[in-house]
């Protein structure tokens, strides 16, 4: 296998093995588990190579490939990774295996159509991080809302078509302005290539336009305050597996498309217009981590907090451009950014795989149902601890390493930038604990939390590994840090460059 091939076997692989699933129809619904699991791990088997063959000393993309896909617009099928998409890629990967498992006893109606989405939803959004086209990377990025849309409308709770046709309406909403910004673009340059994009002159009336229709399709996407009350509906209504993608994977694809598309593109706009995005981001650190504060549902409190730590990703993104201004070190704040943006997925992951084990011997999210958990379920009391603290940003779990290094770069910038955003410690750390204490804590109230049976090996499998990624990220950051150095490097040159 040559290094061609490879990125397009991540994005082929699962699609091919999505239409053999279907194929086996209902019957077999253990035979289609199994054969989505068998896909799910050579995926992530064929992602390794990216790492072990990835040269972090050049911000150039790697595993290029680059093939005639539509000759009259000029349209390519052009594929690469730098350092910025290749740890978003290996995390689709890594987080599909244990969301396949996940998903293995509760999902009993249809079975085979399920899996076959999973996969589908997978080759999509690492089609999404690997595309160098900008409407290839536009046609995953739509294509991506028809399998999620299958999985929460299908296989959802009991507002299930409520919580879809919102899902869709935000999501492509925002995404069309992205497709007109895409074809003035193409007009003025005569390519799609994104790269190509990234050197066109453009005026700061032309930059601000395009920043803005940018702005619609990712701010959705993350989603940040105020387009963000699409995200608690989704996940409250999405079973349990559609809730660990969204927000493990799904919600980072808006930070990518700042950082592949508004920071190059629109360089000038975006430095005049950081000050607006970092008002919207701390308003969803400090506003949403209060809400989250109020919720009764656990589902619905992992949610906001995942758009409170999402904020963090934005004010990361954009605070580099006051600390280019100043002259000051603009990387840890991109690379903090980033390394929020993996450390989310793991500790999001989780914390809705915890809900879902739950949900799964009781049928209910309500904070109020449980209390005295770690009498019955010790094993799994000590995995929901954990991870509660970790999504709290103690140090030593990953949760830590990517709010300290905003944080940092914050007080560079401003003080109370910094005093705003870690403000969000206390808040996260209130809610996360509030939480272990009335559903893990304390005594046994009801006789249904008198009857649970701790963890299988499954579960425990599914968490452990969870638990060892986001230990091994908070401890020693420095691989994930290392790959990333050199294009954030590049991509700090780009911004510091004005087009006007």
């Amino acid at each position: 296998m040559n290094d061609l091939s490879l990125l397009s076997l991540l994005i082929w692989v699962p699609i091919v093995a999505a239409f053999g699933i279907l194929a086996l129809g209902p019957q077999r619904a253990g035979m289609a588990k199994m054969f989505a699991l068998i896909t799910a791990v050579i995926t992530l088997l064929l992602s390794i190579p990216l790492w072990q063959n990835f040269d972090s000393g050049t911000a150039a993309m790697q595993f290029v490939e680059n093939i005639a896909w539509i000759p009259a617009l000029n349209i390519n099928y052009h594929l690469g990774v730098d350092g910025i998409a290749m740890p978003l890629v290996a995390l689709t990967t890594f987080i599909t295996v244990l969301t396949v498992l996940s998903a293995w006893k509760s999902i009993t109606k249809n079975v085979h159509q399920f899996m076959a989405a999973f996969l589908m939803l997978e080759a999509m959004m690492i089609g999404v991080f690997c595309a160098q086209d900008a409407m290839l990377f536009y046609v995953f990025f739509e294509a991506m809302l028809i399998p999620m849309f299958l999985i929460i409308g299908i296989w959802g709770g009991p507002n299930r078509v409520y919580a879809t046709i919102k899902f869709f309406i935000y999501t492509f909403f925002g995404s069309v302005f992205m497709l007109i910004a895409l074809i003035y673009l193409y007009m003025k340059g005569g390519s799609f290539a994104i790269a190509d994009m990234a050197q066109l002159s453009l005026s700061m009336i032309e930059q601000t336009w395009i920043f803005f229709a940018f702005l619609l399709a990712f701010a959705v996407k993350i989603p940040m305050f105020p387009v963000h009350t699409w995200l608690p509906d989704a996940h409250v209504e999405a079973p349990t597996a559609g809730s660990v993608v969204l927000a493990a994977i799904m919600l980072k694809i808006g930070g990518y498309g700042f950082i592949r598309f508004s920071l190059p593109i629109t360089p000038d706009a975006s430095g005049e217009l950081a000050g607006f995005i970092i008002a919207l981001s701390l308003i969803a650190i400090v506003y949403i981590g209060l809400i989250a504060m109020v919720q009764k549902d656990m589902k619905k409190l992992i949610a906001y907090s995942s758009i409170s730590h999402m904020g963090f990703v934005t004010l990361g993104i954009f605070i580099a451009f006051a600390l280019v201004a100043k002259n000051a070190d603009s990387n840890m704040a991109l690379e903090g950014a980033m390394v929020q943006m993996v450390s989310h997925g793991f500790i999001s992951a989780a914390l809705f795989l915890c809900v879902g084990v739950l949900y799964d011997r009781m049928h209910t999210r309500m904070i109020r149902d449980y209390g005295g958990v770690i009498n019955t379920m010790p094993l799994f009391g000590a995995f929901f601890v954990f991870f509660a603290m970790s999504n709290a940003g103690l140090p030593g779990t990953s949760g830590f390493v990517g709010e300290f290094m905003i944080i940092l770069s914050s007080f560079q910038a401003n003080f109370w930038f910094a005093f705003l955003a870690a403000l969000t410690l206390i808040f996260g750390a209130a809610y996360s604990l509030w939480m272990v204490k009335r559903v893990i804590f304390g005594e046994v109230k009801s006789e249904a939390v008198s009857q649970l049976t701790d963890i299988t090996k499954r579960e425990s499998f599914i968490l452990a590994v969870l638990a060892i990624a986001v230990l091994f990220l908070g401890i020693y950051p420095e691989p994930l840090i290392d790959v990333m150095r050199v294009s954030v490097e590049h991509l700090i040159e780009q911004i510091s460059v004005t087009k006007v």
